[in-house]
C-alpha cells in the first residue's frame, strides 16, 4: 500500500443519529464532542437525536458535520492510522484543516458555527437552487451555464457528475436544455445556492472574521488540498497564495473534487479513508478511480465502519 489520505465530509451527507457510537467507542472522538459540546451547546443531541429537518439548517448541519468527521479522523489516529495528506469537501476543508493543525479544535468548531450562520443569512437573502447533471461532459455543462445569466458550475465531482447552481427562477429551464442535450438533471434539496456569487457577502465576512485577532491560521502540518485551486495550501504566507484568502474564497468559487484526487493519486496516494457521516465521496472515489481497481477507498462513520476500516489496513499491511 502507498500513501494515506483523510476526505473529510461535506455538507449534505447529514443524517440523524450520527457519531453516536464513535462517541461510546473512542475516547479521542469523546474529546472532540465535549469541546464541541463545550463551545456550542446542544450539538451532540442534534447529531444522535436531531430531526432530519433541524440538520438540514445550514447553521446547523455545519458544526454538526464537523464535529462527526473531526471524531472519526481522531478515532482513527488514537488507532495508529497517520494521513500524509488530507482534503475536505466544501465545508469538510475547514475539518481537514483543523485536523492537521491549521486551527485548534477550539477554533475550528467556532468558525463552522459562523460559516453555517453566514451561508444561511446568504441565503435566506439569496435563494439558490443546485442541480447534479449526469451523463455529460463537464465541457457540456459549462457551455450550457453560459446560456444562463444565473447558473453556474460548482461541485467538479467525479467523472459524468457536475452540480451547478444559481438562481431558481432559471434552474427548470436549464435542466430542459441539459435533457435536450442528452443529459440528466437532479435538482438537490439544498436551501441556498452554495459555491457562487450568492455567497459572496458571506464569503468577504468570513475572510475578515479569519484576519481578525480571534484567529491565527497556521501553515497544516499535514499537507491538504485547496477545493479552489486543487494543489496543497501554501506553508508560507508569501508564496503566492493568502491561506485565509483560500479558505474564504472557496464559499464562492467551484469545488474541484475531482481534480485534488487525481493529484492525490499522481502523488502516490492509493488508499483513500473518508471520515465523517455518509460515504458521498467514497461514492466519487469508485467512478473516478475506475481504471484503478488496486485504489483501496475506505470509510469511517461509526463504531463498525472504525472497526471494519482497521481490519482492512491490518490486512492490507500484513
Amino acid at each position: 500500500m502507498g500513501k494515506i489520505a483523510f476526505l473529510f465530509a461535506g455538507q449534505g451527507a447529514q443524517y440523524a443519529g450520527m457519531g453516536a457510537s464513535l462517541e461510546k467507542c473512542s475516547p479521542a472522538a469523546q474529546k472532540v464532542f465535549a469541546t464541541a459540546e463545550s463551545i456550542r451547546p446542544g450539538t451532540k443531541k442534534q447529531c444522535f437525536s436531531g430531526s432530519d429537518e433541524e440538520l438540514r439548517e445550514t447553521r446547523n448541519t455545519q458544526p454538526c458535520v464537523f464535529t462527526v468527521a473531526l471524531a472519526a479522523a481522531q478515532a482513527l489516529q488514537e488507532n495508529g492510522v497517520i494521513p500524509q495528506a488530507c482534503a475536505g469537501f466544501s465545508l469538510g476543508e475547514v475539518s481537514a484543516l483543523t485536523f492537521a493543525g491549521a486551527f485548534t479544535l477550539e477554533e475550528g468548531m467556532r468558525l463552522v458555527c459562523r460559516r453555517g450562520e453566514r451561508m444561511q443569512e446568504a441565503s435566506e437573502k439569496h435563494p439558490g437552487a443546485m442541480a447534479a447533471v449526469l451523463k455529460l461532459s463537464n465541457e457540456a455543462v459549462e457551455k450550457i451555464c453560459l446560456s444562463f445569466s444565473e447558473i453556474w458550475p460548482v461541485n467538479y465531482n467525479c467523472p459524468g457528475q457536475l452540480v451547478v447552481a444559481g438562481n431558481p427562477s432559471q434552474m427548470p429551464q436549464f435542466c430542459q436544455a441539459v435533457e435536450a442535450a442528452g443529459g440528466k438533471a437532479r435538482p438537490l434539496a439544498v436551501g441556498g445556492g452554495f459555491h457562487t456569487p450568492y455567497m459572496k457577502e458571506a464569503s468577504e465576512e468570513f475572510l475578515r472574521l479569519l484576519k481578525s485577532d480571534a484567529f491565527s491560521m497556521q501553515a497544516p502540518s499535514i499537507p491538504v488540498y485547496s477545493n479552489t485551486t486543487a494543489s496543497f495550501y501554501p506553508e508560507e504566507e508569501n508564496s503566492g497564495a493568502n491561506r485565509e484568502e483560500l479558505l474564504a474564497g472557496q464559499m464562492q468559487n467551484p469545488v474541484r473534487w475531482q481534480e485534488i484526487m487525481e493529484k492525490l493519486f499522481a502523488e502516490g496516494f492509493d488508499c483513500f479513508i473518508e471520515v465523517g457521516p455518509g460515504k458521498t465521496l467514497t461514492g466519487f472515489g469508485k467512478r473516478i478511480f475506475k481504471e484503478h481497481p488496486n485504489v483501496k477507498l475506505l470509510h469511517v462513520e461509526d463504531e463498525e465502519s472504525l472497526h471494519k476500516t482497521l481490519e482492512a489496513l491490518a490486512e492490507e499491511n500484513n
